[in-house]
Formats: structure tokens, sequence, C-alpha cells
């Protein structure tokens, strides 16, 4: 039974002592080839999926032909695989130009490069291609996680290629990363230097927008009856911080997109467009506000939209960072002048109370409103004719009669609010009315503006977010993508535009994130609901938190900031040429330590050597005639062979010097070789007799 334990040894134990045990080149090779498959798997998910299958081949292609010592394959299978990648490449995005093509195709060359790794120099450039597949991640995301898997990467690159840099014997990988970490942390102080004095810049990249179809989120267009199921996405939209107490959940409307035309089967802005130069006209003028207003500072996550969301109603411009503009369109609606690529940071003021476009209007129906009154012809008739009946109900067809009516029969007629409502035909607002009486938010809004246009009351959708929950552990309120929202606004003579939120008919609760519908958890999350069902969301809050920090001191360090941190410094009015004196002189301060350094460097020896020339100098001391030129077996010869010291003196000195070969040059055969550090200690503990 004793001969069973290694066999029952983890996998880990037993597979650690094979792998030192492997030629020098096919450990190095199988390391770099487990490095290149960890730079790629974050782009996974953005890859083509032919893309992913040929780096998985290819690796494991490498792989085995290095632990069977079997030959690279012929530059033909090189070709031919280039070759099918680019017109994949070409046949997938269109064209071979672009962020998305240039990805896939660099991804394609990394792994290749791995089948004719056969020198240094084939090396190198997989090291170089890595670095820049590293940095490409950041074209999708920049978070906390993202930059954490990338430096391991970097860390891992460098480990490469220091150990390639050491031709000699069998490096210990743990070495190699040690000095790799040593070096990455030697050069911190000028990286954080860079990262707070260089001027910012916009990124060189932008963030693609998500999709939308079948998952919850912002869109400037909504298509109703397209989408069978709804996923929430519980992806961060924005965070919001208010500067005194926060109002109350069933007030925090953040307005996006204002949706006033429909074709029968979408709804889109008025004008066909939602961009800076599609204002449509001046904001309105009558815009009243009354109360107490709302101070708050939202971070906007990357939409590739221009929509800068803000809680109802925002007379002022959001205080956006420099080269930023805001405009806001006549349904208050604010837009910036370019598209959200990145995490945004801008302070607003808004007011809950507040009315508009009633002025002038004397009670009587504008001809402004007739985007507000329109309806596709030949669709919904049996809609058509209940907004017949409840006009005819009210009294003296009085609009306000009529908008409760339609929400007393949400509330009455058995609606429901689900996340699976299925696909409906083309006639959306009937099914939904009269058969299916389901639906989220988009549906009901949807269906309830078709029944008032109908009735002859202006109204149109607007959507946005609405809710959000706090979390405790930095005080911001977190909004989701599961948050959003579609809610309806209807013109009344005498008030202007009210809000009427009709998803609150059919599920109170869902106003104001007291009741909401959640896909069941996955498996890991499940068992840990079940076992703590605090402790999931105390986690995703500390994650939510730290992850907050890092977006609003690393990713949102702005332009205004990198001023603010040199009137801190002392400067009363910094310009960027405060800027560039401060980064130059930290540069040549960095400059003068490292030549300095590298001056010290240049005295100084490989640890190694230094502690062979130190027994070398010792054993000469000690009347041994050791030449700066010998080798260690020869040294180990002297000192075994050394009459005149007694065997208990010469015997531990002789093993000395052949462990420390044995740590240089190392050997399939040879046992463990002890560090440099345990060999230093060792050296200093033997005992040397004085020359006779």
């Amino acid at each position: 039974m004793l001969n069973a334990a290694p066999h029952d040894a983890a996998p880990g134990a037993r597979w650690l002592p094979r792998l030192q045990q492997l030629p020098r080149e096919t450990r190095d090779t199988l390391f770099l080839l487990a490095l290149v498959g960890w730079i790629v798997l974050p782009q996974v998910p953005y890859l083509p999926a032919w893309c992913s299958g040929l780096v998985a081949v290819v690796l494991l292609w490498r792989g085995t032909l290095a632990l069977t010592g079997r030959p690279l394959p012929h530059r033909a299978w090189l070709i031919g695989l280039l070759i099918a990648a680019t017109a994949a490449t070409r046949v997938t995005h269109g064209a071979l130009l672009g962020q998305d093509a240039g990805v896939t195709l660099v991804v394609c060359l990394l792994a290749l490069k791995t089948l004719e790794l056969r020198a240094r120099r084939d090396a190198l450039v997989i090291f170089f291609l890595g670095f820049f597949t590293l940095l490409t991640g950041f074209f999708h995301s920049q978070s906390l996680a993202t930059a954490a898997v990338m430096l391991v990467g970097v860390w891992g690159l460098l480990t490469a290629l220091i150990n390639a840099h050491r031709p000699v014997g069998q490096p210990p990988l743990r070495d190699s990363a040690a000095l790799a970490l040593r070096m990455a942390l030697a050069g911190a102080p000028v990286m954080i230097a860079l990262f707070v004095f260089f001027p910012r810049f916009a990124p060189l990249w932008g963030v693609p927008s998500g999709d939308p179809r079948g998952r919850s989120g912002l869109s400037s267009t909504m298509e109703v009856g397209k989408v069978a199921a709804l996923a929430l996405d519980d992806g961060v939209a924005l965070r919001v911080r208010f500067d005194g107490a926060p109002p109350p959940q069933r007030e925090l409307y953040f307005r996006g997109p204002v949706l006033s035309h429909f074709d029968g089967r979408e709804w889109t802005a008025r004008g066909g467009g939602d961009g800076f130069d599609v204002a449509l006209g001046p904001p309105p003028r009558d815009l009243q506000v009354r109360g107490a207003p709302i101070d708050y500072e939202l971070t906007l996550e990357p939409s590739a939209g221009p929509w800068l969301l803000t809680l109802d109603a925002a007379p002022q411009a959001p205080a956006l960072p420099p080269g930023w503009r805001a405009r806001q369109t006549p349904d208050l609606q604010w837009l910036a002048n370019r598209p959200v690529t990145a995490l945004l940071r801008y302070r607003a003021q808004s007011w809950p109370e507040f009315s508009y476009g009633q002025t002038g209007w004397d009670g009587r129906l504008p001809r402004q409103l007739g985007a507000e009154l329109q309806l596709p012809a030949g669709y919904n008739p049996r809609t058509l004719a209940l907004a017949r009946e409840l006009r005819a109900a009210a009294p003296e067809g009085g609009p306000q009669a009529i908008v409760q009516a339609a929400l007393q029969r949400l509330r009455s007629g058995g609606y429901s609010y689900t996340l699976e409502p299925g696909v409906s035909g083309r006639d959306s607002a009937d099914e939904f009315w009269f058969d299916t009486k389901a639906g989220f938010c988009e549906h009901i809004a949807s269906a309830f503006v078709v029944l008032l246009r109908a009735a002859g009351v202006p109204a149109r959708i607007v959507t946005g977010f609405q809710g959000g929950e706090m979390n405790g552990l930095d005080g911001y309120w977190t909004v989701r993508n599961a948050d959003a929202h579609a809610w309806t606004e209807v013109w009344l003579a005498g008030r202007g535009w009210v809000r009427v939120d009709p998803t609150g008919a059919v599920m109170p609760g869902r106003i104001g994130q007291t009741q909401r519908l959640r896909p069941p958890p996955g498996l890991v999350a499940g068992a840990i609901d079940t076992f703590n069902p605090d402790l999931l969301r105390q986690l995703r809050a500390g994650w939510e938190a730290v992850n907050n920090r890092w977006n609003q001191w690393v990713l949102n360090y702005t332009q205004g900031r990198q001023l603010d941190l040199l009137r801190g410094l002392g400067f009363e009015q910094p310009s960027w040429e405060d800027l560039g004196k401060v980064l130059a002189g930290l540069l040549t301060a960095a400059a003068l330590v490292g030549a300095a350094w590298a001056r010290w460097e240049r005295t100084q020896h490989d640890p190694w050597l230094r502690l062979l020339q130190a027994a070398r100098r010792r054993m000469r001391a000690a009347g041994i005639a050791a030449a700066d030129s010998a080798p260690l077996r020869e040294l180990e010869r002297l000192a075994a062979q050394h009459s005149p010291w007694p065997a208990a003196l010469r015997a531990p000195l002789a093993r000395w010097l052949l462990a420390l070969e044995r740590q240089r040059y190392g050997g399939s055969g040879s046992p463990a070789a002890p560090s440099l550090a345990t060999l230093r200690r060792e050296f200093r503990q033997l005992r040397w007799p004085r020359p006779s």
C-alpha cells in the first residue's frame, strides 16, 4: 500500500516534476504556447468562431510537436493556412482593414507564428505580436478585470523574453518571473508619471455598440413584436452620486431617446435620427421647474450613442469635460456632439417637478403636435375601434378621461408583465390589447400610445432608465441595462406634456425597483444564494465598488483633473506648457536615476558568477591554487585532493561546488538544485582553515 502513495498524489504534484525534467527547448515552448492562449482568451467572445477554433488547433498541434520532438510543418502548410485565414477574415468582416478585421488577422498571425518557432528571432516576433494583441483587448473593455488580465499577460511576456535571453543551462522559470516582476516595478514610477502628466487625448479606438437584439438596454429605435424573449442584462449602464439625499426610486427617470414616429412595427425619433445635428429645433422655452433641485454626478458607460442621460428635467446643460458640447432637443433630451465611446463623467442639476409644452397653446391642439397623432394606415383595426369607444364614453371626449380609462383597462383587464411575450404579428397593438395581454415595457408603452393617438390624444414614447440600487460600500447608485425602461408622455390642454407610465398600471412593483423580474440564477449563483442569500449581493457590491473606483480614478482621469492636479501643486493658472515642464522634469530625473543605476550595474556581474568568483578568491586565501579561469569541476578536484586539509573540511566544499554547478547547468538526472540564496548561505557557513 505504501507504493501506491505517489499514484494518489494530486495531478499537479505528479506533472510538475515531469515538466521540470523536460528539455529546455520543450519547456520554454510549452510556456510560450500557454501564454499565447492566455493572451487570446479575452478576445474569444469578439472573434469569429473559426478564428478561435484555428488558434486552439494550432496551439495544440504545436504543443504536440514540442512534446514528441517531431519536426515543424513545412512552409507550404503555413502559407496555405495564412491564405485561408485571410480569405475567411475577408468573408467574415467584409474587409481586411478596420478594427474587427485587424484584430482577427493579428490573432491568426500570432497563432501561426508558433508553427515556425525555431530560433530566438521567431520568439521575439511572437513576443511583440503578443504585446500588440494584449493592447487590442482594450478595444472592447477597459474594466478593472480586463486590466488585471492584461497585467498578467505583460508579466508572462516579460518572463518569456528574459528566459529567451538566458541561452545556457535550465534557468528556473520562477527566477525569470521574479526578474520580470522587478523590472516592471522598476518601470512603474515612469509609467505612473506618464499616466498622470501626459496630455489627455481621446482614445485611438471606439467601443462598438452592444447588440440590442433580445437584450435589455438603450437603443435609438424600438421594434415591437420581433423579440420573443427579453434577456435581462445586469451590466452597468451608469452610476450616480447625489450631493444630498437621493430622491425616491419612483422618481428616478433617466431620460433618453424620445420616439414619436411609428410605421406600424418600429418606433423612431422624429426626423429619423438622434445625432447632434438632428436636434430638430431649439429647446423648449416654456420649461418651468418647481421645488428644490437635485445635484448629482453621473458616470456614463460607453453606449456608442450621443445620449447624455439626465434625470427629468434638466434645464441647464450638463457640465462636460473639455472638448464635449451638449445640446437639448425640443423634447428635453440632451445630446452630445459625438458618440459616447468611452467612460464619461459629468455633473447635472434636475428638478423632479416640472412642466413644459403648454405656453401659447391656450388649450387648443397646436400644429406642432401632428407627429404625436400620426398612425400608419391599415394597422391595428381592433385598437382603433377600442379608441372610438373610449372617446365616446369620455365626457365631452376629454383627453384626461381617455387616459384614465386606458390605465384602468390595464389595471383590471388581466394584463401581465412578462419577459417572454412571444413574437407578435403585424398588428402588435391589437394582439396586446385583445389576445396575449402580456409583454414587457416596450409592448405596453407602444400599445398604450397607439390607443391614445387613435383616440385623438397626442402621445409619444420616452426611453431611458428607471430605478437603480445604491451600493452601500461607496454610496453610488448603480443603474443597470436591466433597468432600461419605456414610458409615455401625453399632451393635455393647460398642462403640456405629462409623464404617464402604463407599465406601473400593469405591474406597480416595477416602478421604483421594489419588484423586478429576474432570470433564474446559474448553477453556482443558485448554490451561493441557497447557502447565503446575501453573500452573492455583497460580493457583487464589493466588486462593483472597486470597479467604480477604477473608473473614477483611472479611466475617467480627464484633462480637467490634470489641470486641477497642477493647481494643487501651486500653479495658479495651469496650462499645457506647465504640464510639459513637470513631465519633462520627472522624466529627466528618472533618466538620471536610470543612468546611475546602469553605471553601477556595469561594475557588477551575473550573481552566479559573482558567487563563483568569491569561492575562487576564498580558496586561494586558504592556500588552494584556484585560477580565475578554472571551471567548477577543476575547483572541486582541487578541493577534494588538497591533502593539507582534513576530510571534514574538503568534502563539504567539494559538495558545495558541485551544487553550484548543478544550480547553473542542471541536468535531467540530477537532484533538484538549490537556489542562489541557499548557496550563499551555505557558502558563508563553510569552515576554512588558515593557509599552511
